[in-house]
């Protein structure tokens, strides 16, 4: 069974769904398809910097987003080594392009969020793709269930392990050899923590923990990697608090992880992509494109992935409605040329969303994996960077790659 579509997004993920309502917002319409039963919930939350709270005004959700969470004011930072404090910076500050804005955002409540705004049907659930063909100007997607669908664009917003990024010619993402045990907390009353990010810097690790509103708390450890206890939440669980066991961190600090319940923990590889494979490799071609993390996977030390997904949404939305509303010229009459024509005006759009993502992405996934070197390193060079400087060079750094304009959702 053939079944013909517009623009198909490969993954209801941040990147897929906020592209989706991009797109929906300037009248075009598009279908996602997601491999899972429902949304996907991996992570439990996430940091939402300025940036990426323009694109979610832009596709008008930020609002209701801001009135479930709280704002985060400070960067705390303290040695575990040592006890003390190595940095203090207020995230109430002015940047080039705007206030400052930063939350700790539930993801199950984000996605939501994003897809109660698209039209009906738009997300068409247990829909696996399994191979990619080129059929003139066209693309013939093939599902696990038989199906296949006939689109003039295929974007792939399908995460870390994506069949479009492969379809394109870019290698699986690389392991770093380190790992981020990540958990989320609901106390039955509230947790009495300031609207403040805390981290704390170790040998060979990093924790840290943020409330998101008054009863719920995110927190992270990054550590080397080991996959023995990857599956397993209660050696994931007795690791964290082995980490905090014999170190400089309060006792309340610690109590987040021993109230944290075994299914809220869960461990994940950091994998990132080597930036000279996007500076040479192919973001769009044959008006096959992708976004989010099959695009730029990052290790999570600026906090920026799902941020950068959020941009990508929008970046795309825009350069693809700019090419799809352009009037069909005068002098083309037949079928054939209209279709050349459409295809090229889509070519061009999906070419000004690659030059726009490809230095951002570079540029994000480079200064995160170096950071992130830094800070689990065990070196005497790495460890004086980490005690001494990284603290309060990260908390500026955080700011300063938040403050980015990728300009508005609208078409000029």
């Amino acid at each position: 069974m053939e079944e013909v579509q517009d623009i198909v997004i490969v993954g209801a993920g941040i990147a897929g769904l906020t592209t989706s309502l991009g797109l929906h917002k300037l009248g075009i319409r598009s279908l996602v398809l997601e491999s899972s039963g429902s949304l996907r919930i991996t992570g439990f939350a996430l940091a939402i910097w300025t940036n990426a709270w323009k694109a979610l005004d832009a596709v008008g959700i930020g609002d209701s987003l801001r009135q479930q969470h709280k704002q985060i004011y400070w960067n705390l930072s303290t040695s575990t080594i040592s006890g003390v404090q190595t940095a203090a910076m207020s995230f109430d500050a002015k940047g080039k392009h705007g206030d400052h804005e930063f939350r700790c955002v539930n993801r199950m409540l984000l996605l939501e969020a994003l897809s109660k705004e698209l039209p009906s049907g738009t997300i068409r659930f247990s829909s696996k793709v399994v191979s990619i063909e080129i059929s003139g100007f066209y693309k013939l997607v093939h599902l696990a269930d038989g199906t296949i669908l006939k689109t003039k664009v295929l974007i792939g917003c399908d995460g870390v392990n994506s069949v479009v990024a492969k379809w394109l010619g870019f290698k699986a993402p690389t392991f770093t050899g380190r790992a981020s045990i990540r958990g989320c907390v609901n106390f039955k009353s509230n947790h009495g923590f300031e609207p403040k990010f805390f981290q704390f810097f170790g040998k060979g690790f990093r924790f840290g923990f943020l409330p998101y509103n008054d009863t719920g708390v995110y927190w992270f450890l990054a550590t080397s990697e080991d996959k023995e206890r990857e599956d397993d939440p209660i050696k994931m669980k007795q690791f964290v608090l082995s980490k905090l066991g014999n170190v400089y961190v309060p006792n309340e600090v610690k109590a987040i992880v021993e109230n944290t319940e075994l299914d809220s923990i869960i461990s994940s590889p950091l994998r990132y992509r080597h930036p000279w494979e996007l500076l040479w490799g192919n973001i769009n071609k044959d008006n096959v494109c992708v976004a989010g993390d099959a695009l730029h996977p990052m290790t999570p030390e600026l906090g920026q992935g799902g941020c950068a997904a959020l941009e990508d949404g929008v970046v795309l939305a825009r350069c693809l409605a700019g090419a799809s509303l352009k009037e069909q010229s005068k002098e083309t009459k037949w079928k054939g040329d209209r279709e050349r024509e459409e295809y090229k005006r889509i070519d061009l759009g999906l070419k000004k969303y690659a030059k726009e993502r490809r230095w951002r992405s570079i540029e994000l996934i480079s200064t995160a994996y170096f950071i992130g070197f830094i800070s689990q390193g065990n070196g005497q060079v790495t460890t004086f960077l980490r005690d001494n400087i990284l603290p309060a060079f990260l908390a500026g750094l955080l700011l300063k790659k938040a403050d980015f304009d990728y300009g508005k959702l609208r078409i000029s």
